[in-house]
């Protein structure tokens, strides 16, 4: 096949022309893209009219407000302190349990029906007996994120470990590793970037349920903040700012499990 003079031009342009630096699109193109959805939102909430929802500046000066008096950062120590503890908790029993699943078949096909049968349960189903067992209390939301996060855990260490090729285990055994020394010399590396992807994924289910947990279970944390200021007093500022608060703590603590990925994957 021939090639086009002018495709061949094309391609030597593509080749040559300068590309876009890369703290400019880490840093400039989401800056940028912020800048306008502001704008944006500020122009239609004017040219509305709407005297409910609120502006840019005015969910500005109301996080202003709470950090003023310390609210804001009350109600993030008291979310992150949650859904911390739910989270470790779910890892301290879903790795060592997935991977009693993943090695031993047997124990795999006595316990894994009732892990598949509990897992679709919503973690907020449970809510109501949380409030029974715990009351109104962090123990509560605490244990939703355990429940919330444990699933994801679990079958992600249950799958990696399934999917070790046997060629890994069979070396092992030929160089007289037991199994507790294959489980950390072999297992363990090889199964870790699964378990990091399905940490990720339960943390991110983690943090919804505990903002959906803290607006009936407790009276504090951001959760709380949002239906706190819908109830006292239709404050839709601070609903907006509580929300912009969770979005953007939810993409840092995201950011830096995807830089602890990378680091392993490296």
């Amino acid at each position: 096949m021939k090639t086009h003079p002018r495709d061949t031009e094309h391609a030597e342009k593509a080749l040559s022309a300068p590309s876009v630096p890369l703290w400019f699109q880490r840093f400039m193109l989401p800056l940028t893209t912020a800048a306008i959805i502001l704008i944006l939102w500020s122009i239609a909430v004017r040219a509305s009219g709407t005297k409910i929802f609120p502006t840019p500046a005015a969910v500005a000066k109301a996080i202003t407000t709470l950090a003023e008096k310390s609210l804001l950062w009350h109600y993030i120590a008291d979310s992150l302190t949650r859904v911390f503890a739910g989270y470790t908790a779910a890892i301290a029993v879903g790795i060592p349990l997935g991977f009693l699943l993943g090695w031993y078949a047997p124990l795999a096909r006595s316990i894994n029906p009732l892990i598949q049968m509990l897992r679709p349960i919503s973690p907020l189903a449970w809510m109501p007996l949380a409030v029974i067992w715990f009351g109104v209390s962090n123990a509560a939301p605490t244990f939703l994120i355990f429940l919330a996060s444990l699933f994801p855990i679990i079958v992600a260490a249950m799958n990696g470990v399934r999917n070790v090729p046997p060629m890994y285990i069979q070396a092992g055994r030929n160089f007289g590793l037991t199994t507790p020394q294959l489980m950390t010399r072999v297992m363990i590396p090889a199964v870790l970037p699964r378990i990091i992807v399905g940490l990720r994924l339960a943390f991110g289910i983690a943090w919804v349920v505990l903002v959906a947990a803290e607006m009936i279970a407790v009276d504090s944390g951001l959760g709380y903040l949002i239906i706190d200021a819908r109830n006292a007093g239709k404050r839709y500022d601070l609903v907006v700012a509580g929300m912009l608060m969770i979005g953007l703590i939810g993409l840092l603590l995201d950011t830096g499990i995807r830089k602890i990925e990378q680091w392993i994957s490296d």
